[in-house]
């Protein structure tokens, strides 16, 4: 709800998930308290998502592949945006440490061959979070592991024909 209107307020949240907005409030003092809330949890999802696809060991292709079905499954599940949360230090602490993890990992993919080494340094750390974003939102007919195949066939061959 909070990621199709992020000014829903907390009687609509509270209704949408068939409850009282007091209890809602004794779960959470604030909305802002519920926000911090769901975006923990979204951070912490993520977090499990990168581990769960062992970047560091497992064959580059086979971890790529896990990494995106794991972050569509995220992004579908917690569909809001962290930027917000941003200014909480810690919170940019344990992004950026996701961040960094992910970018050894494509420079990894680079090194090993899988990436293109003439693109723009970075530009696959700026592509791959776009399509797996656009693919989350536009197409929830893929099961995650359907459009993690989309994703990394686009990542890895584009869309031309040549």
């Amino acid at each position: 709800m909070l990621a199709d209107d992020p000014g829903a307020s907390i009687a609509s949240i509270a209704a949408a998930a068939g409850v009282d907005r007091r209890t809602v409030y004794r779960r959470f003092a604030s909305r802002e308290e519920l926000l911090t809330a769901i975006h923990e949890a979204r951070l912490t999802a993520i977090e499990q998502a990168i581990a769960e696809a062992r970047l560091r060991e497992a064959p580059v292709t086979v971890a790529l592949h896990r990494y995106v079905e794991n972050i569509i499954a995220v992004n579908r599940t917690w569909p809001v945006d962290l930027a917000r949360m941003l200014t909480d230090d810690a919170v940019r602490r344990r992004r950026n440490a996701s961040v960094e993890e992910v970018d050894a990992f494509l420079r990894r993919a680079t090194d090993e061959g899988l990436l293109r080494g003439d693109r723009p340094e970075g530009w696959a750390s700026v592509l791959l979070p776009q399509l797996m974003h656009l693919i989350s939102r536009h197409m929830p007919e893929l099961t995650p592991g359907q459009a993690a195949d989309v994703v990394v066939d686009t990542l890895l061959h584009g869309l031309g024909t040549s």
